[in-house]
């Protein structure tokens, strides 16, 4: 699968809605300079190729629920190709782990867990040894604040190829 041409206008589109999900489809088409009609064209392309996955919300969980943030760096008991999809299925499972990467060098994964409190991740954390996940190893680090959060610096990482 090659890589998607884009113009110097799919770029800009893609990096408004990477700061302004809601954007309105008229407003989106001003920013970027093209008629309602022509964004909302490129816009279905890019949807449609996979580029735009989805859009959604940055909820503010601290207004909502009290909450532990914790990124896991884990390492499997074994290297095969099948303790690794072991692995991935059984934390596909829940929901608690909210993001989780795997990972070249020292560790196999980098796992993020939101979830109660410590000891709600403490519970998951033995879950995942009681599935036998195939955990060698693990090491826990607690978010204290949120520091930086920001969209991918599109036009920094893809090269327009204007025609």
């Amino acid at each position: 699968m090659g890589l998607l041409k884009l113009d110097s206008r799919d770029i800009a589109i893609l990096e408004v809605l990477s700061r302004e999900g809601r954007i309105s489809k008229t407003a989106l088409a001003a920013q970027v300079n093209l008629s309602a009609t022509a964004c909302w064209d490129r816009l279905q392309r890019l949807e449609k190729a996979g580029v735009i996955e989805g859009y959604s919300a940055r909820i503010g969980l601290r207004f909502l629920a009290p909450h532990v943030t914790v990124f896991v760096l884990a390492e499997l008991s074994a290297h095969r190709a099948e303790s690794f999809q072991r692995f991935e299925a059984v934390i596909a499972r829940h929901d608690e782990i909210t993001g989780c990467w795997a990972l070249g060098g020292g560790f196999d994964y980098l796992m993020q867990v939101i979830t109660r409190d410590i000891d709600s991740y403490q519970r998951l954390m033995d879950a995942l040894l009681d599935q036998q996940a195939g955990l060698a190893r693990y090491f826990t680090y607690v978010m204290t604040k949120p520091v930086k959060n920001a969209p991918p610096p599109m036009a920094a990482l893809i090269a327009a190829t204007d025609i």
